[in-house]
C-alpha cells in the first residue's frame, strides 16, 4: 500500500488554476479508482508505483481536490474522487475515441462521406451508387442529402457536406469538378403527340412546344429554357411551371397538358410506369448536361473523390450515358 501522505490544499494555487490535468495523469487515477489499491494499478497500465502516485498527487494539485482517502492499510476514494472518476472515465474514452478516429482517417474510405445530390439525379444514380460503396467500401459511412443546387453549394461551402453528385459547370470558382458523363435530353409526350417516337426530332420543334418545366429552383429547369433559348425560343410564352418533380411532371404530360425534357437516365423510371407516354429522341448533337462530383478547392480529401469518381465513372457506364474523361 502507499504510506499516508498530507492531503493537497483546499485551494489550488493561482498557478495550478490555469494548468489542466494530462492524459497520464488521468490514466493513473482511473487506475487507482478501479483497483484501490496503488501496486495494482501500477501493474495494470505498466507504470512504476512511484510515478503512478506522484501522477495522481500531481492530478490533486492541479484540480485543488482531495481525490483519495490514504492510510498505511486500504485506499479509498472521496466522494469528490468519486465524481471525479466518472469524469476522468469519459474523457480517456473520448481520447481514444479521437485517436480511432485519427487513424480511420489516415486510411482511405473511411469514416463519414456526407453526399449531396439533386433530385433529379438521386433517384436514378443512387443505386448505382449505394452499390458501389456497399461492394466496394464496405468501411465508408456514406450520408446522403438531397437538395437543390444552390442548397447543395451552400452546404459544401460551410462544411456540412463533403461530396456533391450534380449537374455543372456551378458558378462557383471554389469547387473543383470531376466530371463524372454526359447524359442526352429526351422529349416525353402524351400518346398520338405529332413527335411521339420519332428520333430525328430537330430542336427548332421547340419554339412552338406546350413545355412543361420544373419549379424555380431546379437546375434542371435552367437548363431546359437554355435548350429552348438555343434552340430559337425567344420568350417564354407556352412555358408552363408546373411540378416540384419529375414524377409529377410526367403524369401532368400523360394527362395531355403539354410534352416536358427528361434527362435519359430518368426515362425508364418516369415514362415506365405509364402507358400513355412516349418519348422522342433530337437530331445528333441532341442537348445533353453534364453530370459530375464537385468538393471544395484543397479539400483534404480530394484525392480519395477522384478515385471515387473513377470508380463510380465505370460503375455508370451501364446506363444510357457517355463517360466523360477526368
Amino acid at each position: 500500500m502507499h504510506p499516508a501522505s498530507a492531503s493537497p490544499s483546499a485551494q489550488p494555487s493561482r498557478t495550478a488554476r490555469h494548468r489542466q490535468p494530462s492524459v497520464s495523469q488521468l490514466r493513473a487515477f482511473v487506475a487507482v479508482a478501479e483497483h484501490l489499491h496503488f501496486r495494482e494499478a501500477a501493474a495494470a497500465i505498466g507504470m512504476s508505483q512511484p510515478a503512478l502516485s506522484g501522477a495522481v498527487a500531481a492530478l490533486e494539485e492541479t484540480l485543488g481536490v482531495q481525490l483519495l482517502e490514504r492510510t498505511t492499510r486500504k485506499v479509498l476514494l472521496s466522494p469528490a474522487g468519486e465524481r471525479m472518476a466518472v469524469r476522468a472515465r469519459a474523457v480517456l474514452h473520448a481520447m481514444g475515441q479521437l485517436m480511432e478516429e485519427a487513424e480511420a482517417a489516415q486510411a482511405p474510405f473511411t469514416g463519414v462521406l456526407r453526399l449531396g445530390v439533386i433530385p433529379t439525379v438521386a433517384p436514378y444514380l443512387l443505386p448505382t451508387v449505394l452499390g458501389l460503396v456497399h461492394k466496394r467500401y464496405p468501411d465508408l459511412d456514406l450520408q446522403v442529402h438531397e437538395e437543390q443546387t444552390d442548397s447543395l453549394l451552400e452546404g459544401l461551402g460551410q462544411g456540412r457536406l463533403d461530396l456533391l453528385l450534380c449537374a455543372v459547370p456551378l458558378a462557383a470558382p471554389w469547387v473543383r469538378e470531376i466530371p463524372l458523363f454526359d447524359e442526352d435530353f429526351v422529349l416525353v409526350t402524351p400518346q398520338g403527340h405529332p413527335a411521339a417516337g420519332r428520333s430525328d426530332l430537330p430542336r427548332s420543334m421547340l419554339r412552338e412546344l406546350d413545355l412543361l418545366l420544373l419549379d424555380e429552383g431546379h437546375c434542371l429547369r435552367d437548363q431546359a429554357l437554355d435548350i429552348c433559348r438555343e434552340a430559337g425560343r425567344t420568350e417564354s410564352t407556352g412555358v408552363t411551371t408546373s411540378a416540384a418533380g419529375l414524377s409529377t411532371l410526367v403524369q401532368l404530360v400523360a394527362g395531355g397538358m403539354g410534352v416536358t425534357l427528361l434527362p435519359h437516365t430518368a426515362v425508364r423510371v418516369e415514362t415506365g410506369r405509364n402507358a400513355s407516354l412516349q418519348t422522342a429522341r433530337f437530331a445528333d448533337p441532341a442537348p445533353s448536361r453534364r453530370i459530375a462530383l464537385a468538393t471544395r478547392e484543397g479539400a483534404a480529401r480530394e484525392e480519395e473523390f477522384h478515385a471515387f469518381g473513377d470508380a463510380l465513372r465505370a460503375a455508370l457506364a451501364t446506363l444510357p450515358v457517355r463517360p466523360a474523361l477526368p
